[in-house]
């Protein structure tokens, strides 16, 4: 492996676990390399020293460095060009779907509240030649009322299901890899099926919405903007792969920093844009008016999940939830309580070093928890290191992270439950909530995969 590659794991895992940050050196990189030399084995899977943490160089494979190569500007550039091209064929229809936790992120860059930032966003998204641009809100609302569900099912099956508890939410890409890749069984039954927000659009833009403007997937070109880099890797995951139409439900995803750093290399001013309307994958029918979910800078499965449960399970309405500190800001309790009994007990668990922990008390079979929201992300999706790092590099940037949750506050909440565009879908799209083909668009399957990426050696639990 070359310095520079060493280099530039050790400088993208540094905000990790102190353990990795520790161990891995120049000298034990070279010395695993010259194990497995003298064992007459490749290098291949001392390429993916670093799966425990975020996905850096350390555990990505040249196939997947490929493909992600190509989630890019210079690709974007690439599409749009074509597109101003004379042979018609080849034009792709450009849609761009704006994760509700990257929209705080240009709010404090322009200057503007999140509505007005949103707008001129979208002016100059569609200036450079995109022709649609939607928020992934509804997707969301799907991905929790699945949740919802799925915790349910599970808890009334937890005496006879070993698996069932404690479930743990789905829609973090660098969570589900570490969990697949080093946790494996331990962690994958225990995940949720519902697909993350991200995959959900994807299904929404590449299925619904192109059957209603009579478009071929093919013809789509879909990018996300998200927070994170690891939804870079989530959009090239086999099973979101149509092999019959070499079509992704996903095709490029950029982060919240990519556009702006685009927008600063085109000298583009923000005064000068001009405002324009977020569209609407059911068309005029859509809401208009953005709108966020419950929780602190994520989507907040936790308490959505968390109210639903008690209602259904226990007949209680929960309005306020108070978090309780365990160990930090970063790794939380909520209880539900009745008589002196404890009904309910869920965590919220943000970046690796607390994960780490969890997975320590779970080994030793010590969670009390029905359900934890991990997220790779210390902070939760607002802190991103798509957004959220500082100029200088390699720190996250807190002055940036406050004001992002602040104006991310500032947006009104609304379940999803009250969504009509939801319930629309479910019977327009869907057949039903119930159905199979519910069942087939809004859930997936987590695999053990440890047995492929062995765990590295150095990682001590």
């Amino acid at each position: 492996m070359s310095e520079v590659s060493i280099a530039k794991r050790k400088e993208k895992c540094e905000n990790c676990t102190k353990q990795c940050n520790k161990k891995q050196s120049d000298e034990g990189t070279s010395s695993l390399h010259e194990k497995d030399e003298a064992n007459g084995e490749s290098n291949e899977e001392s390429q993916m020293l670093l799966s425990a943490c975020l996905s850096c160089d350390g555990c990505v494979s040249e196939e997947e460095s490929l493909k992600i190569s190509q989630q890019s500007l210079d690709e974007v550039d690439r599409i749009l060009a074509l597109n101003k091209k004379c042979d018609v064929s080849k034009h792709k229809v450009l849609v761009v779907s704006l994760c509700p936790q990257s929209l705080p992120f240009f709010a404090v860059k322009f200057g503007l509240d999140i509505p007005e930032a949103t707008q001129k966003l979208c002016g100059y998204l569609k200036s450079l030649g995109v022709q649609y641009v939607f928020d992934t809100t509804l997707a969301a609302g799907f991905s929790i009322l699945e949740s919802q569900r799925e915790f349910v099912q599970r808890y009334r099956r937890r005496h006879h299901d070993s698996h069932a508890l404690p479930m743990f939410t789905s829609s973090c890409p660098g969570w589900i890899r570490y969990a697949e890749r080093v946790l494996g069984t331990l962690v994958t039954p225990h995940i949720c099926t519902a697909r993350s927000p991200q995959q959900l659009m994807g299904c929404l833009v590449k299925d619904y919405f192109t059957k209603q403007q009579k478009l071929s997937p093919e013809k789509v070109y879909h990018m996300v903007v998200a927070p994170c880099f690891d939804k870079k890797l989530e959009a090239i995951r086999e099973e979101f792969y149509n092999s019959l139409l070499e079509n992704r439900d996903v095709d490029c995803v950029l982060t919240s920093a990519e556009i702006y750093c685009m927008m600063e290399r085109r000298k583009v001013s923000v005064e000068e844009l001009v405002s324009v309307p977020l569209d609407h994958v059911l068309g005029e029918a859509g809401d208009p008016g953005l709108v966020r979910h419950e929780g602190r800078g994520s989507e907040g499965f936790l308490e959505h999940v968390f109210k639903h449960a008690a209602k259904e399970l226990f007949g209680l309405d929960v309005r306020e939830i108070t978090y309780k500190n365990v160990r930090n800001r970063d790794f939380q309790e909520v209880s539900l309580e009745r008589d002196g009994e404890t009904l309910l007990q869920f965590a919220a668990v943000y970046g690796f070093r607390n994960i780490q922990t969890l997975v320590h008390r779970m080994r030793k079979g010590r969670v009390p928890y029905q359900l934890v929201e991990v997220l790779s992300c210390p902070g939760g999706c607002l802190s991103g290191r798509g957004q959220a790092e500082s100029e200088a590099g390699g720190r996250v940037d807190k002055a940036l992270v406050q004001q992002m949750e602040e104006a991310y506050s500032s947006l009104p909440v609304r379940l999803p439950e009250v969504n009509p565009s939801l319930h629309t879908l479910y019977q327009d799209w869907l057949e039903g909530q119930d159905s199979q083909q519910a069942n087939a668009v809004l859930h997936t399957q987590y695999k053990n995969q440890s047995h492929i990426h062995t765990q590295p050696p150095h990682i001590q639990w």
